[in-house]
């Protein structure tokens, strides 16, 4: 069973080889993200299991669908120790969509499971009478500066596909975006980041973010 995809990206400033590792789980639309790490530069390989992780300096976890799911796979796989450990060694972590949601402590999607506890919060749904999913084009409204963000400006437009969202703590809300609710649409604490839009479907400014934390 295929886990990981990993991606090698020479930095311009010199020869130095960046290893980038995209992780499967199960839930997730890899070609898109792989087309637009490719149209950045990036090299693709694929890897078998949680040792794909090796050698890593940058993880991605994509995903779309449920937490659940999501989260079986990645016990299955192996990661859910192995990217504890990438996180406790400093190691830049980017999840994207469910894959941000999996950061988390706990999701109430369909239930009550268990998440990656890399982030503190749960994840829970829009509230009621809100139409979901959320689906479509809608605008960031950046709340903290950080490298991740950079060239990303206030009212810039991501591309949202959730029925659920992050209740992060404040000081790790990076961005939000206003659904009813303001919710946080990039997260980041330590060296592990989250966008709940679709970066590798945002055109210019889901490029612009992925190429910051490639040069992060």
């Amino acid at each position: 069973m295929h886990c990981v995809i990993v991606a090698q990206v020479r930095r311009l400033e010199g020869e130095h080889l960046v290893m980038i590792v995209v992780i499967d789980s199960g839930v997730a639309n890899l070609r898109s993200v792989a087309n637009a790490l490719r149209h950045l530069g990036a090299e693709m390989r694929i890897a078998q299991d949680a040792d794909g992780l090796d050698g890593a300096h940058k993880i991605i976890l994509p995903g779309v669908g449920a937490f659940e799911a999501g989260m079986k796979r990645l016990r299955e796989c192996g990661f859910v120790g192995a990217l504890a450990k990438y996180v406790e060694q400093g190691i830049p972590l980017l999840g994207i969509c469910l894959g941000m949601q999996m950061l988390f402590e706990r999701s109430e999607e369909m239930g009550d499971f268990e998440g990656l506890g890399l982030l503190p919060g749960k994840v829970v749904r829009f509230p009621q009478g809100q139409k979901v999913p959320h689906m479509g084009w809608n605008q960031l409204i950046p709340h903290t500066a950080s490298p991740l963000l950079r060239g990303i400006a206030a009212g810039d437009y991501a591309y949202f596909v959730h029925s659920y969202y992050a209740h992060a703590q404040p000081e790790d809300v990076l961005a939000g975006c206003e659904y009813g609710i303001t919710f946080p649409a990039v997260v980041a604490r330590g060296s592990v980041y989250g966008a709940q839009f679709h970066p590798e479907k945002s055109q210019g400014t889901g490029l612009q973010l992925l190429r910051n934390f490639l040069q992060m």
